[in-house]
């Protein structure tokens, strides 16, 4: 990645292709379905495996236990450390039931 700095200390980075990738969260508390962005050509567990405190979710909703919507967001931010487990969705939203 190269990094280029104009005469007024602002830098500027390569532009990173993201593709976004329908997909069930499970949290420690709350199901979320949403879109995560991944590089283009890499998977979701590569995303996953960054060094950074929270996902990045896009179109999201969130459901309680009792498989209700609670809150919808345009985007939102779950700490890595609150999800249990993670999986692509299918074109229903649903978990993907080809693996």
């Amino acid at each position: 990645m190269t990094i280029e700095y104009d005469e007024k200390g602002k830098f500027y980075t390569d532009i990173v292709r993201k593709q976004p990738v329908s997909s069930v969260i499970q949290t420690v508390t709350h199901l979320v379905r949403g879109f995560v962005h991944v590089i283009h050509g890499e998977r979701l567990k590569n995303e996953l495996e960054r060094d950074e405190k929270f996902l990045a979710v896009t179109d999201a909703s969130i459901f309680g236990a009792d498989d209700k919507v609670l809150f919808t967001a345009a985007f939102m931010a779950v700490q890595r450390s609150q999800i249990v487990w993670i999986m692509p969705a299918d074109k229903d939203g649903q978990g993907d039931s080809s693996e």
